[in-house]
């Protein structure tokens, strides 16, 4: 019923999440697990080639250093799948807004994230953080999905693949694909399927590079804005992204020139925010030196 698909990295991270795979899932399933160990083949390639491989109607992408912790998710998904012919993609983080300025999946604010899972940190002492459901929401529609879980079914990966072309590494996959799946199917968040995950994403130049590119293929559809955010809000929401996108830059040792470049975008001028955010760019820049 559920083939998943895995890039794997570490032999006992991904004898753990198989455990719990077969401990919660409840239903037939097969693992298509990847030794990707060394980054010689990208994600986009790895998740491709899975697609080829699998068997069942439903697949799910999922990365190792999880745990899964809500039994019978298996039939969930298939009953949200069942019960919802329009939805293309599932996933268990989420936001409502996608932003035109090049930053992660999420409007920086907590109304624009639809989760269940906890947050743990390995690379700091933060404590994990809890994000759970609104009331009486069994699924939320939204704009994109964080690849560390995305279920589909066969039909959407005969239409849509990884974009390997573009995409090279481990970076901004997830958001590629919720964006070309988001032209034809809706996206969502499913909130009977809860888990842990163990890590924190990293925000590198790689990162960076890989989200202008992301950027520059869907310059024309974005931003995307499925809540019907006025006008202003989403001045607001961009204009606070663009500060973090700034700080990026600056801690990343990309020049200014990026930030001009991304500038261009029209809808800064349509939403009243290019000058300010220009000088707003210029002045960061000459305080840095």
């Amino acid at each position: 019923m559920v083939s998943i698909i895995i890039s794997s990295a570490n032999d006992e991270q991904l004898a753990q999440v198989s455990a719990y795979i077969a401990d919660t899932i409840g239903v037939p399933f097969e693992i298509i697990a990847t030794d990707n160990r060394n980054g010689r083949q990208s994600i986009c390639e790895v998740y491709n080639e899975g697609i080829e491989k699998a068997q069942y109607d439903i697949l799910c992408f999922m990365h190792e250093d999880i745990i899964i912790e809500s039994k019978g998710w298996g039939d969930i998904l298939k009953k949200t799948f069942d019960v919802h012919p329009e939805i293309g993609l599932l996933g268990v983080f989420g936001s409502d807004y996608k932003s035109v300025t090049p930053m992660s999946w999420h409007g920086l604010e907590q109304r624009n994230i639809f989760a269940h899972i906890i947050q743990s940190y390995k690379h700091s002492t933060k404590e994990p953080l809890y994000f759970t459901n609104p009331p009486n929401s069994t699924l939320e529609y939204v704009t994109c999905v964080d690849g560390l879980w995305l279920a589909t079914k066969r039909e959407v990966v005969k239409e849509f693949k990884f974009d390997e072309s573009t995409f090279k590494g481990f970076h901004c996959y997830d958001l590629d694909y919720c964006l070309a799946v988001g032209q034809k199917y809706k996206i969502g968040v499913v909130y009977g399927i809860s888990l842990n995950h163990l890590s924190e994403g990293s925000y590198t130049r790689e990162w960076m590079e890989d989200n202008l590119k992301l950027h520059t293929k869907w310059q024309n559809i974005l931003p995307v804005n499925i809540n019907n955010y006025s006008p202003e809000e989403c001045a607001r929401m961009e204009k606070r992204i663009f500060t973090h996108f700034i700080d990026m830059l600056i801690r990343l040792k990309l020049p200014a020139s990026t930030a001009y470049k991304v500038l261009k975008h029209p809808k800064y001028k349509a939403c009243g925010l290019y000058w300010k955010l220009r000088f707003y760019t210029f002045k960061r820049y000459l305080k840095k030196k």
